[in-house]
């Protein structure tokens, strides 16, 4: 089975049936993602690729909040993209969103979406579900057009929450593969240096998130 077989086939398991209480539950704790929709202040008739899209919650506030953008989604999960197709008809919204399956490591914009590059990249609570998560931004990084930008928002170190409960932070989100990237805003700020992108990032909520903005030099 091929790599990106084998990930499409465990995120549909996760999330088969999760799908339809996804949007309800997740927005008790995949905090920040309305912040960095806010942050991504795309041009008049930019375009816009969430990495990791899922049920196109992002898109959708995404597309409203810049009505003259041209969206585009990527996800590896079948099951996903069928809420997310749901989602993007009852909005009214299928002729400026466009949503594709792929693989977040390694994909080809232009023949997923006839789309080069983007002047706005978003990837939210994505990179603590892929182990090769630098290959992630690297991907990211090779489709974002000059003088763009690539907002991420994931999972933080949890320092200032007592032992107890980053305990059990860690176990419940360990139930659906997500693994917190330790010192992610060390690694991330590195990792985009070495892919000649200059990176800015906050501490949301005492360090249960990170935000990263990504600029090209």
């Amino acid at each position: 089975m091929s790599h990106i077989a084998s990930a499409a086939d465990h995120m549909d398991g996760i999330y088969r049936r999760q799908r339809f209480i996804y949007d309800a539950t997740r927005r008790y704790y995949l905090l920040g993602r309305n912040r960095v929709i806010a942050d991504l202040d795309v041009p008049e008739g930019g375009t816009v690729l969430e990495i990791g899209c899922g049920t196109a919650r992002n898109l959708v506030l995404a597309a409203r909040r810049y009505p003259s953008a041209r969206l585009y989604g990527l996800d590896v999960s079948e099951e996903m993209l069928r809420t997310a197709r749901g989602s993007v008809e009852r909005a009214g919204l299928e002729r400026r969103i466009t949503m594709t399956a792929g693989d977040a490591t390694d994909f080809d914009a232009t023949a997923l979406f006839g789309a080069e590059r983007f002047d706005r990249i978003f990837i939210s609570y994505v990179l603590s579900m892929v182990p090769s998560w630098r290959e992630v931004v690297r991907a990211a990084a090779s489709h974002v057009a000059p003088g763009g930008a690539i907002q991420i928002v994931d999972f933080g170190d949890f320092a200032q929450y007592p032992a107890l409960m980053r305990r059990a932070q860690h176990a419940w989100l360990g139930r659906f593969s997500v693994r917190p990237i330790a010192a992610f805003e060390s690694k991330i700020t590195a990792h985009a240096a070495q892919l000649g992108l200059r990176a800015t990032t906050a501490r949301l909520f005492g360090g249960y998130a990170i935000q990263a903005k990504l600029e090209r030099r």
